[in-house]
């Protein structure tokens, strides 16, 4: 575990240099608090999450990373004071293969991804493309296709059972909008990581991991500061949960300081 705390240290430190360069960058701090289930046990428990996510922009491409903090009421070996992170940086595509500028599509970048358990002991490499899209209201829509390559400890290390590689399809959006004098903003991405198997040969099914959040600027309505304190919703749906027959779908209270 502590290679990995290590790893992803590393990974987000890159980032945040990056950032130094950025035309743009934001970082934010979650909170999301409700029921989560232990797919191998289907017991539920009241757990918090505590995130830092960044994500920046320079001339040639974008960094995002987030990194998970978990804590849940069972004493089980799941989501104890655990934590999971990504990192992925793009970095556009050659001008000769951009989109025209009466494209739908706004620009096309490689992808360089790594995501990181602790507890089970998981790396994953997801190299592939980013495609980015115009679509009126929104501040992003993009679409990234990559391979999911496990390079994990597997068993005999003391973590979860090694896997076959596959593939991820990921969509991603953010959308500003106003309900009278109020502001909101509709964020999230659903995935699709395709079927696998582990290293004892049974099935590791394809799932699709939703997580759309609808957030109130509650600082802009209370203190007049936008864009720095959100309350609101996030629902994660999970269809075949990390790979097994259950699907969960939990709302959570979720809360984001921009800072």
């Amino acid at each position: 575990m502590n290679q990995n705390i290590r790893l992803l240290a590393s990974l987000a430190l890159c980032s945040s240099f990056s950032a130094t360069a950025a035309n743009w960058s934001d970082t934010q701090f979650h909170f999301n608090s409700g029921d989560v289930k232990n797919p191998f046990s289907q017991q539920s428990a009241q757990t918090q999450i505590y995130s830092v996510q960044h994500a920046s922009g320079y001339d040639y491409g974008d960094n995002f990373f987030f990194i998970d903090f978990t804590k849940d009421d069972l004493d089980d070996g799941f989501n104890n004071n655990d934590f999971y992170g990504e990192w992925y940086s793009s970095f556009l595509m050659p001008k000769a293969w951009q989109p025209n500028a009466s494209s739908v599509m706004q620009s096309a970048s490689f992808v360089a991804g790594i995501n990181v358990s602790g507890d089970a002991k998981v790396i994953k490499y997801l190299p592939g493309v980013k495609l980015n899209w115009k679509a009126s209201g929104f501040d992003f829509l993009s679409t990234t296709l990559t391979a999911y390559i496990d390079d994990s400890e597997g068993v005999a290390k003391g973590g979860a059972p090694t896997q076959t590689d596959s593939w991820m399809l990921d969509v991603a959006w953010g959308m500003p909008f106003k309900i009278a004098e109020h502001k909101f903003y509709f964020t999230g991405h659903v995935e699709y990581i395709a079927s696998r198997e582990n290293e004892f040969g049974n099935d590791v099914k394809g799932w699709i991991l939703a997580q759309p959040a609808v957030r109130w600027d509650i600082g802009h309505a209370l203190m007049g500061k936008e864009k720095q304190l959100m309350l609101g919703l996030e629902w994660q749906w999970w269809r075949n949960k990390l790979g097994t027959d259950v699907t969960e779908s939990s709302p959570q209270l979720h809360v984001v300081w921009h800072f």
